[in-house]
């Protein structure tokens, strides 16, 4: 077992608790993992809080440029690999696709919400990076945005999707003025978040009147089960949450939870999603 300094401050389990166990080591990338560029020796490991069972990253490795750039480089191969990627996930046939039945869920749980459904609602979509459910979100009749810290992410929604697009860092940047949303979506964004409360808090501002926080995450919980070599603990992941853990954040965050599952998706993914509103 490889010896790691303690977590960041800014990492460490959302609930506040200091209870943790010691369930996953690794000293070399498991098979599948994206070549990010990393500073230091490759050894991490993830802690679970014995009390929620939410998962956190800890080790020594500097990946500060990962969301500069490195990460579309990385994991897409620069501009073209965008919509590449883009073309083949659009091209899926329903059943084979996770982002048609995100967009049929999104879609029908914000039908119960609003009585008038042909009112062109708006969504913001906090790290959109390929675009694809913005894209099927706009065909369904919605007003997009397109939100990602990397330009060509936000190029690619503009100029292929045809959405209106924001380049930011959500954590750090004025939201004053941004006007509100029937919808703000973040679909497998929480994971890559250091402090994902504080991430999230910002959306309730957001938010219309009847308007919805939607939420994908990793589910660790089951996705352990299968063993640490999964895509859900891969090393940009910084949390992995349980049905618990993602509960209590959004308490945290000043949203009320309205509907939470969890689903093994078409593509084998583990994951858990929820719906929420500002809190009253």
């Amino acid at each position: 077992m490889c010896k790691l300094a303690g977590p960041a401050p800014t990492l460490r389990c959302p609930c506040g608790e200091t209870k943790l166990e010691r369930v996953l080591d690794y000293n070399d990338p498991p098979v599948g993992e994206v070549s990010f560029p990393i500073i230091g020796s490759y050894k991490r490991a993830y802690m679970r809080c014995v009390i929620c069972r939410h998962f956190f990253s800890q080790h020594e490795m500097d990946m500060s440029s990962l969301y500069g750039g490195d990460y579309l480089n990385a994991t897409y191969g620069g501009r073209e690999g965008v919509r590449a990627a883009f073309e083949r996930v659009s091209a899926l046939q329903p059943s084979a696709s996770d982002n048609h039945h995100r967009v049929l869920r999104v879609n029908n749980f914000v039908d119960t919400r609003f009585e008038n459904k042909d009112s062109g609602r708006s969504l913001l979509d906090i790290g959109s990076g390929i675009g694809v459910f913005v894209s099927g979100m706009k065909s369904m009749g919605w007003k997009c945005t397109a939100l990602d810290p990397d330009g060509r992410f936000s190029e690619h929604a503009r100029n292929t999707v045809g959405v209106k697009t924001t380049t930011c860092d959500f954590a750090d940047v004025d939201i004053s003025g941004w006007g509100n949303f029937d919808c703000v979506s973040l679909n497998k964004v929480l994971e890559h978040v250091e402090d994902p409360v504080a991430f999230l808090r910002k959306t309730s501002r957001l938010l219309s009147a009847r308007g919805i926080t939607y939420i994908e995450v990793p589910d660790g919980e089951m996705a352990v089960l299968d063993g640490g070599g999964r895509e859900e603990f891969f090393i940009d992941h910084h949390h992995v949450f349980s049905s618990e853990s993602l509960a209590s954040i959004l308490t945290r965050a000043d949203l009320e939870l309205l509907q939470l599952e969890r689903l093994r998706e078409p593509s084998g993914k583990f994951t858990l999603f929820a719906f929420a509103s500002a809190a009253i």
